[in-house]
């Protein structure tokens, strides 16, 4: 199979979403069944920005989306990255920028769902 193939990028990327989706997933699962809510960051940084209530999250399922979200982020960074022809130097520089700026939208419109989310209930 040619690196360069589509099938190839497909397979790198699901294999990449997987693989941190399960790590992230049992690592905020684990914070969960120990009561340890204070230290899922992701959480923490959406509830400060967006001033939601602790007491109407769901964190059992919001970690499975938060695991989502970092998954989609960091694999599909890395696979766009890694298919670039560039210095390694420049992938990594483009990889820092586009890292950050898909964390910050993505959270953005995730945390503008949640508040309506709650503000439902």
């Amino acid at each position: 199979m040619d690196i360069d193939s589509p099938l190839f990028i497909t397979v790198f990327f699901f294999t990449i979403f997987i693989i941190i989706f399960i790590f992230n997933y049992l690592m905020n699962y684990r914070k969960v069944k120990k009561n340890k809510l204070q230290n899922i960051g992701e959480m923490n940084y959406l509830i400060a920005k967006f001033k939601l209530d602790k007491n109407k999250i769901n964190y059992k399922r919001e970690i499975i989306y938060i695991s989502l979200l970092n998954s989609f982020i960091i694999s599909s960074v890395g696979t766009f990255v890694t298919c670039l022809d560039l210095v390694i130097f420049l992938q990594l520089g483009l990889g820092f920028v586009l890292l950050f700026a898909l964390i910050y939208a993505l959270y953005e419109i995730y945390g503008r769902h949640l508040l309506k989310k709650t503000r439902r209930k």
